[in-house]
């Protein structure tokens, strides 16, 4: 059996984007909550070291904001609400890892998809800044699926296979993500599925996340970019 589609997370899987999610949360911290700018600015804002560290220890995004950078609930639901506008407004550049350009270009004959907490626009966007557009046949970002199915909840990857084949019938898929969450999506969407329906989950570990920790394991671990070649090429 081959793959059908190869599903990608966004942030810390295709681009590095923490200088600019820095950038972003700063700027949401304060409108929403200025008692936590300034002198008083969750410490793990203050570099992309710090920012690695909880970003891949929290569980999604909610405990980040709630457990690590001291929101209250209700600043956490204001901030997320906020969060594709203010991706799509800000400048800050990103940039691919190196190697992506080659792994899609290399598997451009297989179809393509991002299931993602960032902006659908503001991720098509970069596609289309880095040539790399083409293959990728759908876009599921933050606000596409409602505030309470975001990863790990399999809504966003249904509709993702729903924008590239019309159906969700799908045997064989991979998903590769960065975080324990997008290991637990990949095997949520599998349950959903059903039947013999097969989704292979990769981490991302080049993005400095640590599987080796995770209660839920990928079946591949991607120590760099380069892994992707071998991973991606078995199941062809």
């Amino acid at each position: 059996m081959k793959l059908d589609a190869v599903l990608w997370d966004y942030d810390g899987t295709l681009v590095n984007s923490v200088p600019k999610n820095i950038d972003i949360t700063k700027t949401i911290l304060s409108i929403v909550a200025p008692h936590l700018t300034g002198e008083h600015l969750p410490k793990y804002l203050h570099s992309e070291a710090l920012y690695h560290e909880v970003n891949h220890a929290a569980k999604n995004w909610q405990e980040l904001y709630v457990k690590y950078y001291g929101m209250s609930d209700e600043e956490m639901v204001i901030a997320g609400s906020m969060w594709a506008e203010h991706q799509e407004k800000n400048q800050t550049q990103v940039s691919l890892f190196n190697g992506i350009t080659k792994i899609i270009d290399r598997f451009s004959d297989i179809r393509h998809g991002i299931c993602s907490q960032n902006s659908q626009k503001n991720i098509r966007n970069v596609l289309e800044i880095h040539g790399i557009n083409g293959p990728f046949k759908a876009v599921v970002g933050y606000d596409d699926v409602s505030n309470g199915n975001q990863k790990p909840h399999p809504d966003g990857g249904m509709k993702c296979l729903e924008s590239i084949f019309g159906h969700t019938n799908s045997q064989l898929l991979m998903y590769i993500g960065d975080h324990e969450a997008d290991t637990q999506f990949a095997r949520n969407l599998q349950s959903v599925l059903g039947g013999q329906a097969k989704v292979i989950s990769v981490a991302a570990a080049y993005s400095q996340s640590d599987p080796s920790g995770w209660a839920v394991q990928p079946d591949h671990i991607a120590t760099n970019v380069e892994d992707l070649t071998s991973i991606i090429g078995k199941y062809l």
